[in-house]
């Protein structure tokens, strides 16, 4: 993997500098107001959220964020796999678990290939919410996942984080939505793709009790953060007149909306959104394709020209039978050996098996599943 080609690139060009320096008869002596050598490639990790940055004060790797509980392990360890599949710069993973799932976590990731455990880091925390509400929060919507409301409060040293579902896949380098962090606005501080694309099929517009975003409202299975804008910011809300900080904030808006919720903490962000709508940045729904996008015919537009890239297989469908193109994706990464050649081993045969599903909505979308995957697979292939 290009990660792991790096990091051993650079161990021997230091290696050729040192023995330089040590055999070097004499060599000029430094200015004491110049750089005493080259910051470090990325940064090192101590222990949940404590992090140390690099001599040039900034944090090189891409931080992932999940939170898996009950029957997820599996789930979340293939989309992990996908994230580090294709991904150039390294990644650290945050990993919000329940208690019993830790160990089975380490033990999965740490048994990885070397090769590829140098291309990321990851760091496997308890579940944590505010005490006098815990249980509330833990049984909103989906078990625990209302966590990913807290991650600016929990991860306060990391700048910006990349939150996914347990049920997604990446199709593309992690790297490419990443980049879509330095072309937020000076306001915006958080991106997520529409719930909806076609408001005649979509849920919100059509039976939400609440505020949302936008015409159709969001989705938050595919969630970036500036989480130290997110920290710093007051936002207006409908609650008092006066803005709020985030922490400040979630608690009474959900005591305020809690039974007019369906949607758990999906439905609190688009309320959230909807009074603060500048913050927000949109990208399309190619990064965060579900089966809503293909079962009522194909609208997801980006898709269809440029191919998924992002799979969000909510609703089960990796593990049922109502959607088996997604199903085949899936099968196909989890079963993928590590260090064989993708296109054989990966991309080939899940083109095979998607043939097969072409009687079903989503199967005939079957070309734009593996359009932009043909290209990451390629890509990975010319790498050195």
């Amino acid at each position: 993997m290009r990660c792991y080609l790096h990091t051993l690139l650079v161990g021997v060009f230091l290696v050729v500098i040192s023995s330089l320096l040590v055999f070097k008869p004499s060599s000029p002596r430094r200015d004491p107001g110049h750089s005493q050598g080259a910051p470090p490639l990325s940064s090192s990790y101590r222990g949940p959220g404590e992090r140390l940055r690099t001599q040039s004060g900034g944090d090189e790797r891409m931080h992932v964020s999940v939170v898996a509980c009950g029957p997820r392990l599996e789930e979340t360890l293939v989309m992990l796999k996908s994230a580090v599949l294709f991904s150039v710069r390294r990644l650290h993973f945050h990993i919000f678990a329940e208690d019993d799932l830790h160990l089975s976590f380490r033990r999965a990731l740490d048994s990885w290939p070397v090769e590829v455990r140098q291309c990321f880091i990851f760091t496997v925390y308890p579940i944590t919410f505010p005490s006098d509400h815990a249980l509330e929060w833990k049984k909103l919507f989906k078990p625990c996942a209302s966590q990913r409301l807290f991650l600016p409060l929990i991860l306060k040293a990391v700048d910006s984080v990349l939150y996914v579902d347990t049920d997604v896949l990446f199709l593309r380098p992690v790297d490419d939505l990443w980049a879509l962090l330095s072309r937020f606005d000076a306001g915006q501080l958080a991106a997520m793709a529409p719930e909806h694309e076609e408001p005649r099929i979509g849920w919100y517009n059509r039976f939400a009790r609440h505020p949302y975003y936008g015409v159709t409202g969001v989705n938050s299975g595919v969630m970036l953060m500036n989480m130290t804008r997110i920290r710093d910011k007051r936002f207006k809300n409908d609650m008092t007149p006066v803005p709020l900080r985030w922490g400040e904030m979630l608690m009474p808006l959900l005591q305020k909306y809690k039974l007019n919720i369906t949607w758990g903490d999906q439905d609190l962000l688009n309320i959230i959104f909807h009074h603060n709508p500048e913050t927000l940045n949109v990208f399309p729904c190619q990064w965060n394709y579900r089966p809503d996008h293909c079962i009522y015919g194909s609208n997801c537009g980006p898709a269809e020209r440029e191919g998924v890239f992002i799979l969000h297989g909510n609703r089960g469908v990796f593990h049922d039978d109502k959607q088996p193109a997604f199903r085949a994706v899936y099968n196909a990464i989890q079963k993928y050996p590590f260090g064989e050649d993708m296109a054989t081993s990966l991309l080939q045969p899940l083109e095979v098996v998607l043939q097969s599903t072409t009687h079903t909505y989503c199967g005939r979308a079957g070309p734009l599943l593996t359009k932009r995957l043909q290209r990451s697979v390629h890509t990975h292939r010319r790498r050195p």
